[in-house]
This record gives structure tokens, C-alpha cells and sequence, in this order.
């Protein structure tokens, strides 16, 4: 079915590195993603899950071109078949493409939480309804910042992006500080906003509660794609997911077993050859430790192993 979808954001072999200095004048390029791939269709949720450092955030300011000047972007991004180059990036970022971003610290400061979440539009109507909906009181809007708790804080960024009219949101971890019954509405928001043909990437280490709304759930490992599934996959259990890190993961939630696998993630500068899993799978071979495996289509899905099932 998705064959014959076109995609809102198709992002192949990305690649993202920072230019570093040692010693004296010299300088060398630290890669931090690699071979990245994702691809978002209008009226989805992709729901992308994976343990701190593995590139989640950093994907979100790749496609919106908020990188440092030290950063390098590589590969073919595309936001509704056309490549998104720095110029069309700061055309559409708050337009067509809006951040819930990670940290709270992106409210200005010094600006009352009305008019900064009003955005480019000033449609403080729907701002008034999204921020009853999110459980905020009218009066929030005449609040600076710092008079927020953290939780008011998060809905009022969640508000900010939605109020745009964007036909991509990406959401970093939005619901952190919220209550149950407040991440819900929120994430209930995002789903109206696909229902209606609308996208949104979420990014979040609450993989429970992410699969009950998104309908794909990418996997990122040290800085690139291992698997894309659909997230009923991750409702069915390890035996529907197709590489050993994604079921490792399944396995690592607390109402799983909270079963822990032997190592680490590889760390940006000192990544294995071969498969960036291998040390620490147990069906790796020779060929997984010298070769980087593709990303392979497997039972409507796609893995990024020799040997996914």
C-alpha cells in the first residue's frame, strides 16, 4: 500500500558529522549518524524508538537545518519530492514543518506565553481551545516562562506547534512532566491531526504508549535505522519484530522482564566495522562483523540485518 503513497519526508542514506578539533589546528569529522533512512507518509504517525545517543533528537534538527555551523548533513532528504535544502528549510520550519522541541528552554524567556505561541498566525482562538484541551487555563497566555512548572511548560511547546497548522510535526519527547490523562490528549491530538491527513514524527523513549497511536515504529541504534515496523508489531511481542536489537528492546521495558542484554551502545567515533550490533548479538557472524548489512524489506516491515526474521 505505501508503494503507491507518495511521501511528505523521505530522508535516504543520511548521514550527519561534526567537524572537531584535537590537538593544536587539527581537525577531524566525528559521524554521528549514518546510513540513515526514514520515510513519512501524509495521515501517519511514525513513532521512533531507541535508547539516549542514538540519534533521535539530532534526526529532528537535521530535517528542520538547526544543526550547528560545525555540522555536515549528507544523503537524500526530500520533504514532498523536492530535495529540502537550507533555503527551503527556513522557508517551511514553522510553516510546513513544526518542532515540539525536547527541552522547555526554547520558550522565549522574556515574551509572555501568549504571543509566542501564537507563532506566525495569531489565531489566539484555536491557541485558547488547544490550551483547554491540554488542561492549561486561559491565564497561561499572560505567564512568562519561568512561571510554569515543568509540566504546563511541555503543553504550552505541544500548543505552540500545533496552533501552526504544519503538515509535519516533530515531536521530541513531549509528554515527559505531563500526566497520564494530559500525554493522552496530547498524543489524541496527533492523531486527529493524521486522521486528517496530516504527519507527525514522534520521537519518545515511552514505547507503550506511542504504539497505541502511531502506525510505524522506526528504531534507531547508534546513529542509524535497524528496523521499521508497523507498531502492532510491538504490541504482538519480540516473535512479529525482525532484528535482534528490536526485540532485545521489547524485552528491556519493565512489564517485560526488564531482561538486560551484556554491553553498551558504541559510542560516535568509535563504531564497530561491520554491523554497529554485532558485539553484542548473539546470531552475529563473521559476515555481520565485517560487513554493514542493508536495509532489507522482511514480513512488511524493513531490518537492517543478515539474518532478520
Amino acid at each position: 500500500m505505501e508503494q503507491t503513497r507518495k511521501a511528505l519526508l523521505e530522508m535516504r542514506n543520511i548521514s550527519v558529522s561534526f567537524r572537531m578539533y584535537g590537538r593544536g589546528l587539527e581537525q577531524t569529522d566525528l559521524r554521528v549518524i549514518s546510513d540513515l533512512h526514514l520515510t513519512v507518509y501524509p495521515g501517519e504517525i511514525v513513532a521512533i524508538a531507541g535508547s539516549s545517543g542514538s540519534g533521535k533528537s539530532l534526526l529532528a534538527s537535521a530535517i528542520l537545518g538547526i544543526l550547528p555551523p560545525n555540522a555536515a548533513v549528507r544523503g537524500d532528504l526530500q520533504y514532498k519530492g523536492e530535495a529540502l535544502t537550507p533555503e527551503r528549510q527556513k522557508w517551511i520550519r514553522g510553516r510546513e514543518i513544526a518542532l515540539v522541541p525536547q527541552s522547555v528552554a526554547y520558550l522565549d524567556p522574556l515574551m509572555k506565553v501568549g504571543p509566542q505561541t501564537d507563532g506566525y498566525y495569531k489565531p489566539t482562538k484555536k491557541r485558547r481551545m488547544l490550551f483547554e484541551r491540554l488542561q492549561l487555563p486561559a491565564s497561561v497566555e499572560r505567564l512568562y516562562p519561568f512561571q510554569l512548572s515543568g509540566g504546563m511548560a511541555r503543553r504550552v511547546l505541544v500548543s505552540t506547534a500545533l496552533v501552526t497548522g504544519a503538515r509535519l510535526i516533530i515531536a521530541d519527547e513531549p509528554t515527559p512532566g505531563m500526566s497520564i490523562e494530559q500525554a493522552l490528549e496530547a498524543l489524541r491530538m496527533f492523531r486527529e491531526m493524521a486522521d486528517e491527513g496530516k504527519s507527525v514524527i514522534l520521537i519518545t523513549h515511552d514505547i507503550d504508549l506511542a504504539v497505541e497511536f502511531a502506525d510505524r515504529v522506526a528504531v534507531f541504534y547508534a546513529g542509524t535505522t535497524v528496523e521499521t515496523a508497523p507498531a502492532s508489531d510491538f504490541k504482538a511481542g519480540p516473535e512479529a519484530l525482525r532484528h535482534p536489537y528490536s526485540k532485545a528492546l521489547w524485552k528491556a521495558l519493565p512489564q517485560n522482564g526488564f531482561e538486560p542484554i551484556p554491553g553498551f551502545q558504541p559510542y560516535a567515533g568509535n563504531l564497530p566495522e561491520g554491523c554497529l550490533f554485532a558485539p553484542r548479538c548473539p546470531y552475529k557472524t563473521e559476515q555481520c562483523e565485517k560487513q554493514v548489512p542493508p536495509m532489507l524489506e522482511i514480513r512488511g516491515g524493513e531490518a537492517r540485518c543478515f539474518h532478520g526474521a
